[in-house]
């Protein structure tokens, strides 16, 4: 995609990763992705690690399994690929194509002293935006 190339993904990326207990209703997980105007949303472990994600599909499919019984560690896809804020979005493009997935947790893992901590989430509509100038 010409024009993202050296653009990094600290640069279009959404800063804060919005989050969700593993335990929680997927109500809480579904009222957050529409309150919040996102796509999707990590799953964590008590300890603060991300285990998993939920996307708007993930919950659209959850609805014929009684879904106010089910909880975010029920539906959440726990394949989370990651990328580093210093790498470009033509790297993140390719990572998408090749993983078939449409979002990357951006972790602060460059950085001296940080231990693979999420600061952020990168979606292909993000990388969209950025080729046609948008942001």
């Amino acid at each position: 995609m010409k024009g993202i190339e050296n653009v990094k993904v600290r640069d279009v990326m959404t800063r804060g990763v919005i989050t969700v207990q593993m335990d929680a209703p997927v109500r809480d997980a579904a009222e957050i992705l529409v309150d919040e105007d996102i796509e999707g949303v990590g799953v964590t472990a008590p300890n603060g690690e991300i285990m998993g994600i939920i996307s708007e599909i993930d919950i659209v499919k959850a609805f014929d399994e009684n879904w106010d019984k089910l909880t975010a560690e029920d539906i959440m896809s726990s394949f989370v690929k990651t990328i580093d804020p210093e790498d470009t979005l033509k790297h993140a493009a390719e990572t998408m194509k090749k993983e078939k997935i449409h979002r990357l947790i951006v972790l602060s893992s460059a950085h001296i002293g940080a231990s693979d901590r999420p600061i952020g989430i990168l979606c292909a509509s993000d990388i969209i935006k950025a080729a046609v100038g948008k942001r």
